[in-house]
């Protein structure tokens, strides 16, 4: 590529937007859009027509289910924008998009500050250390506190956030005595109110800048004091630290400057507030995106390895000169065939090229490139994917989400994604016996979509079992089964998806001898497994001395472990365990790769029988009620073998957190409903696996599943 036509990768953000559910998150990115220019109507919510809401479902029940990536300009700035689900069951798209964001946007509602899922997803920011801004939204609302919002983000999430505006005022027009209707810019040290371009179709979209209310100096100046308390911590050449003790004009620029290397190191959070029904402050959390928040050149080369040897780590520069490295994170399915969305971290790949995916030993064909607007149906066709960016792509065969795409003469194989454990089965069954291999097809189809739904034909039933995240995730994936693909099916009623692991640690051997098969096999393996919680749900460890086994060899016996941990004693997945393999007894010419998978996959079920502690799912329970009904509440999750950890005071409500069984959960909305007059709400999320008790699995052990659904 000649330099000319090399991008400006400092004017490019790929940032996203992540809040709990009903914070304003999508209604925020509406307005992004608008007031950039990239849509030229404001849409809503309830009404079902945003522009990042695109599904019928997600319209009909007016939240976010998918994330929807849409590219627009701002001051002479290309934003990649990914506005993501805020609720627990579609966490995956979260999970996905910020693996490849450089930065993200977090929304909270000015009543209600941090909430479940808005720890969930900070803690997923905090894992790939994503610099980010703070918008507290809903600022109109009754109960809307700024102050208390920024000191709920401080406290609960071990954050620095940093006031950069603060309101006029808060709370509603018509219920408050000073209600918001405006912000000050602490750093320009200036009054923005939001005017209406036209009076007929209120949107706020002019910008007045003007002094200060008198009223509002004192408090202003509070702001601007622990900004700058803040800020001349690192101001190693004093660029505004002798200016603002001799109480001179600040340089915004340099205020801008210092503010925004104190993000990008994920010291600070600069904090915006705002409203979205009222039109009020977007247009600064805009600027705020291309000031504070990091180009790809601001965020460190991507590291990956060798695929052939795993020790040698590989980087690339996001610079189109590089070798090209891009990942999949994200397939979307339709009758039409998949959607591939890329990050491109380095180099450039043309449509119509070949590309390596060295994760499968495969070559892919990238047909197509696009950049999609939020609907896949709305897209741009490109020539080439280029270095910090995000596109589509078409072609794609063997890949799903976590895969690397690289040039075959540079492989290198980037870190994949890390998704939950499902925690919700639902059989599900076609009307007509004939449509049983397209349902399979659809499933697998989704399965490659969505990482954290899953599927699988239970051997003791004969039934076909959906797994995900959540009743909602499953009822989504079946409204999609019958309305995006046209099948009829049904549905059983929702279940637990528990796990197994070892009890007790156990060395044993498993063997494959069979001396009078058509080719003789024979292959001794001994292991130790025992209960371990590491990174992984399954961790294998070989301590033969180097060179005892052929590399195929040792992965034949790895793949007979990770088989047999697939479906424990009781059939359910085996998790937190590690397989140590100590020994292997071999002999020529009937050692195959075969025989050692299958002594493997023996000793494996040898060490599980009898041997078996049954994991359930344990959820994070956050219920918001009038204190007045705390205590029906408190009673009833203590029924249910809740633990309660914590009762929080936020204005005249009470705040209850708890770990509580999922298996005790199904009709906790009806229950929550009664025991609070319909007053009370609830969030719930998975929080671990931990052990059932004894007669959930003596239940099992009897055959008699009644007490489990």
């Amino acid at each position: 590529m000649a330099e000319d036509d090399k991008p400006d990768l400092t004017r490019l953000r790929n940032i996203g937007v992540i809040a709990h559910i009903d914070a304003g998150k999508t209604t925020t990115t509406e307005h992004l859009l608008y007031y950039s220019g990239a849509i030229h109507r404001l849409g809503g919510v309830d009404e079902g027509t945003t522009e990042t809401d695109w599904m019928e479902l997600e319209r009909e029940k007016g939240i976010t289910i998918q994330s929807a990536c849409v590219p627009f300009r701002w001051r002479d700035h290309t934003i990649n924008l990914i506005d993501t689900p805020g609720h627990v069951d579609f966490t995956a798209e979260v999970e996905r998009a910020l693996r490849v964001l450089d930065g993200c946007i977090v929304v909270f509602d000015a009543q209600k500050g941090v909430e479940a899922q808005s720890e969930t997803v900070w803690r997923q920011a905090d894992r790939y250390r994503v610099p980010r801004l703070v918008l507290v939204n809903k600022m109109d609302i009754i109960g809307a506190d700024f102050e208390r919002t920024v000191a709920d983000v401080a406290e609960r999430l071990q954050a620095r956030p940093l006031p950069v505006v603060c309101p006029i005022g808060q709370g509603p027009a018509r219920e408050s005595d000073d209600p918001f209707r405006g912000v000050i810019d602490l750093v320009t040290w200036e009054a923005c109110w939001f005017r209406h371009s036209d009076p007929a179709r209120p949107d706020g979209k002019l910008v007045e800048r003007g002094p200060i209310p008198e009223a509002y100096l004192a408090r202003a100046a509070r702001w601007r004091e622990k900004l700058m308390d803040v800020l001349t911590e690192t101001d190693d050449q004093d660029l505004i630290t002798t200016a603002y003790l001799e109480g001179k004009p600040l340089d915004p620029g340099a205020l801008r400057a210092l503010i925004r290397k104190r993000t990008l190191a994920n010291e600070i959070q600069p904090v915006f507030c705002g409203s979205g029904r009222e039109h009020i402050g977007i247009q600064l959390l805009l600027d705020g995106v291309v000031w504070y928040l990091p180009s790809p050149l601001d965020r460190p080369p991507v590291q990956g390895v060798h695929p052939k040897k795993r020790d040698r780590v590989e980087m690339r520069r996001p610079d189109v000169h590089e070798p090209f490295c891009a990942l999949v994170f994200k397939i979307q399915a339709d009758p039409h065939g998949e959607l591939f969305y890329l990050r491109v971290y380095s180099g450039a790949a043309k449509a119509g090229s070949r590309v390596f995916n060295p994760g499968r030993d495969v070559r892919e064909f990238l047909t197509k490139l696009y950049h999609v607007h939020a609907d896949p149906a709305n897209k741009d066709p490109l020539d080439a994917a280029t270095a910090g960016d995000i596109v589509a792509a078409v072609g794609l065969k063997a890949s799903i989400t976590g895969d690397t795409l690289c040039d075959p003469q540079h492989p290198i194989l980037l870190e994949s994604i890390q998704f939950a454990e499902t925690v919700v089965s639902m059989s599900i069954e076609p009307e007509s016996s004939a449509d049983r291999a397209r349902l399979e097809q659809v499933l697998t189809t989704l399965a490659r979509e969505d990482p954290t739904f899953r599927w699988h034909h239970d051997v003791e039933t004969g039934q076909t079992l959906m797994s995900g995240m959540g009743v909602l995730h499953l009822e989504v994936k079946t409204h999609r089964i019958r309305e995006d693909f046209g099948l009829k099916v049904r549905t059983g009623k929702p279940r637990v998806s528990y796990r197994e692991t070892v009890r007790t640690p156990v060395r044993v051997w498993g063997e494959c001898i069979r001396p009078s098969a058509p080719v003789p096999l024979f292959a001794r393996v001994l292991l130790h497994v025992e209960h371990y919680r590491g990174n992984e749900p399954i961790t294998f460890v070989n301590t033969l001395p180097p060179g005892t086994l052929a590399p195929t060899a040792l992965s034949a016996i790895e793949q007979g472990v990770r088989s047999a941990l697939q479906s424990g004693e009781l059939g359910y997945p085996v998790i937190d365990v590690r397989v140590t393999l100590e020994q292997v007894e071999t002999r020529p010419d009937q050692s195959t790769d075969l025989a050692l998978q299958t002594a493997a996959a023996d000793a494996v079920n040898r060490a599980l029988k009898d041997n078996i502690t049954l994991l359930e799912p344990v959820m994070r329970l956050e219920v918001t009620v009038p204190e007045m009904y705390l205590g029906p509440i408190t009673a009833d999750l203590s029924a249910r073998r809740a633990e309660i950890t914590e009762i929080q005071t936020r204005g005249g409500l009470r705040i209850v957190h708890a770990l509580v069984p999922l298996a005790r959960m199904f009709d906790y909305a009806d229950a929550v409903r009664s025991a609070s007059q319909g007053r009370a709400s609830y969030t719930m999320e998975p929080a671990r696996y931990a052990p059932a008790p004894d007669e959930v699995l003596q239940h099992m052990l009897g055959l008699d599943t009644s007490a489990l659904r």
